[in-house]
């Protein structure tokens, strides 16, 4: 199973996660308290493994700053999490990961034709883009009839609920930033829990 480790803001804490299994890290460069600066980013990028993937979030940037900074801190993926468009997506020249706030009312055509590597899978948004820590209808996905091959779920997941969604969903991979944190910052016990977790499922 596909773990990333999202709103990762330093180095000890991209190795940590690298350490117990985490297969990528996010680093959010849109509005946000987990916001790093390229600085920060590039040497994040440069301690991790190649094999871990190095992965940027962004919210409505313009796409010359996207193609700046992934190729400056050496992203493998964007992650975008605004209202781009598909001619946004293939104008970047870098691979995409698209996220969208699942509800009934989501289209799921435009969903299976956007121009992306991957679709992540996320609470509607409210305060703030992204999930808000909040768990989604999962039978939505059924309902959408959505492709599993390349689907990422977020939104609300934790070391407690992980196995249960996977279980449910029979996604690609998992994706999770407050639900691995404590009074706002990255716990190292609840993240080491969530990827054994996560990667566990398989084994039973």
């Amino acid at each position: 199973m596909f773990v990333k480790i999202c709103g990762i803001t330093d180095i000890e804490t991209a190795l940590f996660a690298a350490e117990c299994g985490a297969d990528a890290i996010g680093m959010v460069f849109a509005n946000s308290k987990r916001r790093v600066s390229l600085k920060k980013a590039k040497e994040i990028s440069k301690s991790l493994p190649k094999s871990v993937w190095k992965i940027g979030v962004f919210v409505n940037e313009d796409p010359d700053i996207v193609r700046n900074i992934a190729k400056e801190a050496d992203l493998d993926f964007v992650q975008l999490h605004g209202e781009e468009t598909p001619e946004y997506s293939r104008s970047l020249g870098v691979p995409v990961i698209k996220a969208f706030g699942l509800s009934k009312e989501t289209n799921e055509r435009e969903m299976a034709d956007f121009p992306a590597s991957y679709l992540l899978v996320d609470s509607p948004k409210g305060a703030y883009y992204g999930g808000n820590g909040k768990t989604f209808d999962w039978s939505l996905i059924e309902e959408k009839r959505l492709k599993k091959e390349n689907l990422i779920i977020a939104g609300g997941l934790n070391p407690e609920n992980v196995q249960q969604a996977i279980q449910a969903i029979q996604p690609f991979g998992v994706d999770v930033s407050s639900g691995v944190e404590t009074e706002g910052r990255k716990d190292r016990r609840k993240i080491k829990l969530f990827i054994d977790e996560a990667k566990g499922v398989q084994k039973r």
